[in-house]
């Protein structure tokens, strides 16, 4: 490429003509072009590396929120884990104590089972039919006298309120001495002599004797003892 350069010849004062020179422009203009190319990129760099600066000013901000919230859920996590420890040993307080209290209902069924297994004895040798009710009158005990005295056996008998029975003994006529001693109004204990009818139907003179169970003060029941008079 060529730069034509067009110059005035003036000699004492007066243009005489002009001269005119050529000079090749095209590497310089191929230096500027390069450059302007150059600058172009330069300038779209810069935009790129500004929005990537954005970009990453904005994950930054991110990351630390997650940071944040991180540290919160690992305070909330360190809180449960205490919260968890404190229950477990609190779990495990429990668990001894209730092994405790087994080891002591154990030997307290152990001491029942002793004690039911004497007073299973004593009221076999007593000879007389033996039938303890609760203070709503079902009966709780039924021993083997009052079995062969009646002809009830006891898993039949007992958890049967005693004024329901349909046996030889006239029940209807025991009301009030049983109410007497499940009221505590009777001074010790009270006895009635029935006519009744024993297991074999034969007529005989039955004894009942109301004695009133109390423990602690607490009227419990009521123990009836029935002998043939």
């Amino acid at each position: 490429m060529l730069d034509i350069l067009v110059t005035p010849v003036i000699s004492e004062g007066r243009i005489l003509g002009s001269s005119i020179s050529f000079a090749d422009v095209t590497g310089q203009r191929r230096l500027q072009d390069e450059l302007d190319r150059s600058i172009r990129e330069l300038e779209v760099a810069y935009e790129e590396l500004q929005s990537t600066n954005e970009e990453l000013e904005t994950t930054n901000e991110e990351l630390q929120s997650t940071n944040e919230e991180l540290e919160t859920t690992n305070e909330e996590l360190q809180s449960t884990n205490e919260e968890l420890d404190t229950t477990n040993e609190e779990l495990q307080s429990a668990n001894e104590e209730l092994a405790t209290m087994n080891d002591t209902l154990r030997l307290r069924g152990r001491q029942v089972d002793q004690v039911n297994a004497f007073l299973e004895t004593v009221l076999t040798r007593l000879g007389t039919g033996v039938a303890v009710l609760d203070t709503d009158q079902r009966i709780r005990v039924w021993n083997d006298q009052a079995e062969s005295l009646w002809g009830l056996r006891a898993n039949e008998a007992e958890g049967q309120h005693f004024m329901s029975l349909d046996i030889g003994l006239p029940v209807d006529k025991l009301t009030a001495l049983v109410r007497t001693a499940l009221t505590g109004e009777a001074d010790g204990h009270a006895i009635l002599e029935v006519d009744a009818v024993n297991r074999l139907g034969k007529p005989i003179k039955c004894r009942v004797t109301a004695m009133p169970l109390n423990s602690d003060g607490t009227l419990n029941g009521v123990a009836l003892l029935m002998e043939t008079a």
